[in-house]
């Protein structure tokens, strides 16, 4: 059984902030996948599903985000799930608007979401981190990760999110790699045809016999060579 996890914080006032990334993206599989609706229970809500084959459960906590580790911890123990079948989908500062990248343990780089599961089922479960960019200063981050996805940001974040569901099957192999490479795939974008090779320019055409080309190409020691026998031919 796999168990995927999206950090957010519940309610529509916080629906479109870059932190509830998480959310979106497990929302984006469990309708893609055709799960079933949302249901209450361990402190969040819970469908369950298939992908790959495989029986899946999406959890998004309703703890908010400090404390998403309550409700994950309790799920977990509930069905017998082991850290390496929880995969966690969060956002991240430190990387591209767009970009993903998967890992398995490691520090909580100060989220206070993956802090919080940390304190709960220890850290070696796996990770999906989503870029939302950084601000670029410091005292902008927070107005920056609690704020809305803008208008522009669209351009990016719905293939995003099309190509995570579309590839989740990889992640229900625990192939963690195949995924990460096959989204990225999805949001390259399309290499420009090679620029075709030039005509080769055609030779031009050998010069008739006698003709003025000929004439001008004659070294002067030729040249002065055809006067004198010219007027040698006249004085015989």
């Amino acid at each position: 059984m796999l168990l995927l996890v999206g950090l957010g914080n519940p309610g529509d006032k916080y629906a479109r902030h870059r932190h509830n990334v998480g959310f979106m993206a497990v929302d984006a599989i469990a309708d893609a996948a055709g799960f079933g609706p949302a249901r209450s229970k361990f402190q969040g809500e819970l469908r369950e599903g298939l992908i790959g084959g495989e029986k899946t459960l999406i959890l998004k906590p309703q703890t908010y985000m400090n404390d998403s580790g309550r409700s994950v911890g309790e799920a977990a123990r509930f069905y017998k799930i082991d850290p390496e079948d929880i995969v966690v989908f969060y956002d991240e500062l430190d990387l591209a608007p767009g970009k993903i990248r998967m890992k398995t343990g490691g520090g909580a780089a100060g989220h206070n979401g993956i802090r919080s599961i940390d304190a709960h089922i220890g850290n070696h479960f796996r990770r999906v981190r989503i870029g939302i960019g950084h601000p670029g200063d410091k005292s902008r981050v927070t107005g920056h990760v609690l704020g809305d996805f803008s208008k522009a940001d669209q351009d990016w974040l719905a293939p995003m999110l099309d190509a995570i569901a579309g590839e989740a099957k990889h992640l229900a192999g625990g192939d963690d790699n195949r995924f990460q490479t096959a989204v990225a795939h999805k949001l390259a974008p399309p290499r420009k045809p090679a620029p075709e090779k030039a005509a080769g320019k055609e030779a031009p055409a050998p010069a008739e016999s006698g003709s003025q080309t000929e004439k001008t190409a004659k070294s002067p020691l030729n040249v002065f060579a055809e006067v004198f026998k010219k007027r040698d031919d006249k004085q015989n």
